[in-house]
């Protein structure tokens, strides 16, 4: 259990730093969301679906 909860924190930590870095590079991060859409989200906090076109 202890290995899992230390993962979940490195995961958190990883995606705190992307926000970071993007929000210094004025960029977007992008992942999925629990319903599986993929989405980009700026550092002003405007979150955008992706197409599948894209």
């Amino acid at each position: 259990m202890k290995q899992s909860q230390q993962l979940h924190k490195l995961i958190k930590l990883t995606g705190d730093r992307a926000k970071l870095d993007a929000k210094a590079n004025d960029t977007y991060i992008v992942y999925m969301t629990p319903n599986c859409q993929i989405v980009k989200e700026y550092a002003d906090g405007k979150v955008v679906t992706v197409s599948d076109k894209e």
